[in-house]
């Protein structure tokens, strides 16, 4: 049980350490450049940045076929960790601000390194731990990505005026370094051996071809695929609206920050643990539509209260529903993406999920802010309330199937 404990607080150490470069630079660093005289345009090219992971798919083919040395995804975490690593150093060191293209440079490469290191150690999770133990295990790492908004978003920005811009990517390399110890003391049987848990995982996924489209012909893998694709970007899209619309209401900049950043990023860290217990529990079945029919609620209540033009208090009540709601998904689908990967696809089907995760999560917050533009807070809310409601139902509906398909290798309720 320690060893299993220890894994998991390992793996949850390098998702925090590989998501907190690019939410600091995606997130955080727009503050820094708008201070530097940045525009708009400038700034919102940057995000740009974050399109590498549309393309975990690919970058999961060569991980998953190449043996660095033999050592398989470790080897792979700890050479794209190195190379992570060297480039916050590298940026650290040239810190270009008053050269967008250059800057732009730096920022694609440590994004899309980090997205690629986190194919292996994801890979590697799914293949060490236990099938039992990946709920958990989602619950952990949606814990670790809210601490890392929390620090990304806030911490490092105070970092940066008080100790100089070098210092976040000095310190944010040395959790790497942190990640790569734990990485390199982790007692990780060899690739080539069976997985204690296979026997029984088989069952459930059975190890087909390797191949893609064979994915697809998993036991539920439509139906996964599809609560994948959509139970996510509504309530996704209302978190990342939600700090603008705090501001239009008149709230400092600051409140927003320790309100919505830091307070809903630490409501979101523990709803992800508790979610995880729960769904455990009750059984993933119920736990879908439940969590979903949470995300409708939040969202419906920020629609309420836009309409209302209420008070603050009710505005905070309604950021910390959707922070409990994304806390609660995040961690039970991080697990489902675990089950589903299929024992010698690790990599290959990590990244599938990932990818079309991305592509829907990117989606709907276009939508929603060119809805928002026309009609305004109000009517963009409903909308999103509305789908998520559509999602609920189909979870109810569906949810059984995936329950069902789940039970046969008994690691569930």
């Amino acid at each position: 049980m320690r060893a299993l404990t220890a894994r998991q607080l390992a793996f949850g150490w390098l998702h925090f350490a590989l998501a907190l470069p690019s939410i600091y630079l995606l997130l955080g660093m727009p503050l820094v450049l708008r201070e530097q005289g940045w525009s708009g345009t400038q700034i919102g090219l940057l995000q740009l940045a974050g399109l590498p992971a549309v393309l975990k798919l690919v970058m999961a083919v060569p991980v998953e076929r190449c043996r660095l040395g033999g050592g398989g995804y470790r080897a792979w975490a700890g050479l794209l960790g190195l190379l992570l690593g060297l480039a916050l150093l590298g940026l650290a060191y040239d810190f270009p601000l008053a050269q967008p293209p250059r800057f732009y440079a730096w920022v694609l490469l440590i994004s899309w390194l980090a997205t690629w290191a986190d194919v292996p150690v994801n890979a590697l999770a799914i293949r060490c731990l236990p099938a039992h133990e990946r709920l958990r295990a989602g619950g952990i790492r949606s814990a670790a990505l809210f601490l890392a908004a929390m620090v990304g978003g806030g911490l490092l920005l105070v970092l940066h005026q008080r100790a100089g811009g070098a210092a976040p990517f000095v310190l944010m390399a040395l959790l790497l370094v942190v990640g790569g110890i734990m990485l390199g003391g982790m007692v990780v049987t060899s690739e080539t051996e069976s997985e204690p848990h296979a026997s029984a995982e088989l069952h459930f996924l059975p190890r087909h071809q390797g191949g893609v489209l064979n994915f697809f012909r998993q036991p539920a893998a439509g139906v996964w695929v599809a609560l994948l694709m959509m139970l996510f970007p509504f309530v996704g899209a209302g978190w990342v609206y939600l700090k603008p619309l705090m501001l239009d209401l008149g709230m400092p900049a600051e409140q927003v920050a320790w309100w919505v950043g830091v307070g809903g990023g630490t409501v979101g860290a523990l709803a992800s643990l508790a979610g995880q217990r729960l769904a455990m529990g009750i059984g993933i079945g119920r736990a879908l539509p439940l969590f979903a029919g949470l995300g409708a609620l939040a969202l419906a209540t920020l629609g309420l209260v836009s309409h209302m033009g209420a008070g603050q208090s009710l505005w905070l009540l309604g950021a910390g529903l959707i922070a409990c709601a994304m806390g609660t998904l995040s961690g039970l689908m991080f697990g489902l993406m675990m089950h589903f990967a299929r024992a010698g696809n690790r990599a290959l089907d990590y990244g599938l999920q990932a990818s079309l995760f991305t592509l829907s999560r990117l989606a709907v917050p276009v939508l929603a802010g060119i809805l928002l533009d026309r009609l305004g807070y109000p009517a963009m809310f409903a909308a999103l309330a509305l789908g998520m409601a559509a999602v609920t139902v189909m979870a109810l509906l569906r949810g059984s199937i995936l329950q069902g398909a789940i039970s046969k290798s008994g690691e569930v309720r």
